[in-house]
């Protein structure tokens, strides 16, 4: 028998718009961290991937207005190589 080569598989990018709306229903102080967590949740839902990274890029687009108002939506790309997920700022 011959021997089965592996391929090289490119890890997967997609660009999703998350809407971050419910980062709105926490009082002031705690909107960005919750706009976090909410590209979190939507990334690990809609990639199947237990490992989210955020990038310091879009980070700080999150946080780019203070603390209390966060943007009402980012555009992100997201790179799946298996179980990972990493999100980045989408230009």
């Amino acid at each position: 028998m011959a021997k089965e080569e592996k391929k090289e598989e490119k890890p997967a990018e997609t660009v999703y718009r998350i809407p971050l709306r419910d980062a709105y229903g926490k009082h002031s102080p705690k909107k960005s961290i919750k706009a976090v967590k909410v590209v979190r949740e939507f990334l690990g839902k809609h990639n199947k991937g237990k490992d989210v990274k955020i990038s310091v890029g879009l980070n700080d687009f999150i946080c780019s207005r203070g603390r209390p108002k966060p943007p009402r939506s980012v555009r992100v790309k997201a790179v799946v190589e298996g179980d990972k997920v990493t999100a980045e700022l989408a230009e």
